[in-house]
């Protein structure tokens, strides 16, 4: 009888395209996105926006799509704007709009998908952020929705975005490490967004070379819906971890 159960999954194994022996060895690569301290619990002293304001958000969403974990032949380089030097890869299908306040754990780690993929060490990941089809952020890439607070005045806003972007990025940088995937077992792989590269850091000073670049708040200080620009911005991580960006 057992025999005749081996041979049963070695023949649908075969059907699959896969032998016995890389089937059993598959495991369950999780995805997860993540705002941190500034998206969900928002912009608060001495870490207030570069111009000083205080934000609250109810709610960031971001679309993403073509999201793709790497085992990479060699450690791949953000930095030098290349091609990840790929081994394998498993990509997650479909856009996944994501709401990196209220889909949050309390570590704030937001669910994307998860899939099956082969054992071994992915150490880079790439995404794209593209409007949305459908939904809360529907026809736009990223979406903020908050209340902003300075010198007692408070105003309701809602920021958006349609610019795409490419994000490339090499392993997660972080107290752990990330990415290891036993066979049978489950790992996750996490894309990071630094609020910060967006709307600055009072605590930082004028001077430094976030606040330079950054957009932070007094253009949509009379509260409403605006348009915001991102390009530019490196917004996307792998924890710490830089991420080469190409936008379009």
């Amino acid at each position: 009888m057992n025999a005749r159960i081996s041979c049963l999954a070695l023949a649908c194994a075969t059907l699959l395209g896969v032998s016995a022996p890389a089937f059993a060895q598959n495991g369950t690569l999780q995805f997860q996105a993540n705002g941190e301290e500034l998206t969900t619990k928002g912009f608060r002293a001495p870490k207030l926006t570069k111009d000083g304001w205080a934000l609250k958000f109810t709610n960031v969403y971001v679309a993403l799509s073509d999201v793709t974990a790497y085992q990479t032949s060699a450690p791949y380089d953000a930095d030098k704007n290349g091609d990840i030097p790929v081994k394998s890869q498993v990509a997650l299908p479909g856009m996944h709009v994501v709401d990196l306040v209220k889909g949050a754990d309390k570590e704030g780690l937001v669910p994307v998908g998860q899939v099956q993929a082969p054992a071994g060490h992915y150490n880079a990941i790439s995404w794209k952020v593209t409007p949305a089809k459908s939904g809360p952020a529907a026809g736009y890439a990223t979406v903020f929705v908050g209340k902003a607070t300075k010198a007692g005045k408070t105003v309701d806003f809602k920021l958006v975005s349609k610019e795409g972007a490419t994000y490339r990025c090499g392993e997660y940088v972080g107290d752990e490490r990330k990415g290891f995937l036993a066979a049978n077992g489950k790992s996750n792989m996490e894309m990071t967004f630094h609020l910060d590269h967006i709307f600055g850091d009072a605590s930082a000073g004028a001077g430094h070379d976030m606040n330079k670049t950054a957009v932070g708040f007094a253009p949509f200080a009379k509260g409403g819906t605006h348009t915001i620009a991102l390009k530019g911005k490196h917004i996307g991580h792998a924890g710490e971890g830089h991420c080469n960006v190409q936008w379009h």
